[in-house]
């Protein structure tokens, strides 16, 4: 068990598998393996824990990562909390279209505690901003009686959009919108957050950075090619644990923050201690409910017989001689 923490550290951390198999001994699939249950496993810590609807957020940023594959090109959304740093939503896809939009957003919509005033910042991707409006709308009865409810967007969303214009690879210029609600609503919530002074992207292009260090498909200029959606799914959500529950945050460790070690996780209100790695792999979620499967064929129309009562024999009665 000792060996199977260590190597899934030294995973989380972007070590290179090759390295793992030499200093260990160890085969290469084994180590594939590993890294494939223990991002499973991840997953479903991710789905018990942090989309559970228990997180407070006022403020969102998203945005995608490009990754390289095998004859294929893929695509990785991320969303973080920005007050906590919690990373909230990643979906991979074979294209950036609206439904990797959508599913991202759904995400982070299971995250959200209650309807409250929220803040998304995103990109001047065009997708965003109605796979935005579509996730965070909740039913509401206007009329007595029968009739569909109408989907109403929640009260003070306020979506930012920012737009970067470079000239030969560096940024020239920065445009800021708001792109649904009012300035001063937007403001007001990005004056929550610690360390947001002005409408941007940052704290979730640094996690993008945590990314593209730690798994090999995500790096620029490099040759590691993955083969298939599942291998950057499951590496995705090793590294976006172990980030959340095992690593203590840096900013939110200072003095202007929490003034002590801290994970987001933590900041969050998940867990009230830095979770090792051993413990998150050793987590166990709860089963999902039992649904009583639904009956096939005719119902019946004499009630059950009583177990207790003994059958009566079939066929004519014998002649007694």
């Amino acid at each position: 068990m000792e060996v199977v923490v260590t190597v899934v550290i030294l995973l989380s951390y972007g070590c290179p598998m090759q390295a793992i198999v030499h200093a260990y001994g160890l085969d290469e699939r084994t180590v594939a393996a590993w890294q494939k249950r223990a991002g499973k496993h991840c997953h479903q810590v991710h789905q018990a824990i942090v989309e559970q609807g228990n997180v407070e957020v006022s403020h969102v940023q998203a945005d995608e990562i490009r990754a390289k594959g095998s004859k294929m090109v893929a695509w990785m959304g991320l969303a973080i909390d920005a007050t906590s740093r919690l990373w909230m939503a990643g979906v991979v896809s074979m294209r950036r279209d609206r439904e990797l939009a959508d599913r991202l957003l759904h995400q982070v919509r299971a995250c959200c505690h209650c309807v409250r005033a929220l803040l998304v910042c995103t990109d001047g991707w065009g997708a965003y901003p109605n796979s935005i409006v579509r996730a965070f709308r909740e039913k509401v009865k206007k009329t007595a009686g029968r009739g569909r409810c109408s989907l109403e967007v929640w009260p003070n969303l306020c979506i930012a959009t920012v737009i970067k214009r470079t000239v030969k690879k560096r940024v020239v210029e920065v445009t800021r919108k708001i792109t649904l609600g009012t300035v001063e609503q937007a403001q007001k919530l990005l004056q929550m957050t610690v360390g947001c002074k002005e409408f941007n992207t940052s704290l979730i292009e640094r996690f993008n950075g945590t990314m593209r260090e730690r798994l090999a498909s995500l790096t620029r200029k490099c040759r590691h090619a993955a083969h298939r959606l599942e291998t950057l799914e499951t590496g995705m959500y090793l590294i976006g644990c172990t980030y959340n529950f095992c690593v203590p945050h840096q900013q939110l460790s200072q003095a202007t923050h929490c003034g002590r070690p801290c994970t987001p996780a933590m900041a969050a209100g998940l867990t009230d201690h830095i979770w090792s790695v051993s413990e998150l792999l050793s987590y166990k979620r709860a089963p999902a409910p039992w649904i009583e499967p639904k009956r096939r064929g005719r119902p019946r129309k004499h009630p059950g017989l009583d177990p207790s009562v003994p059958k009566r024999p079939r066929g004519r009665p014998r002649k007694v001689a």
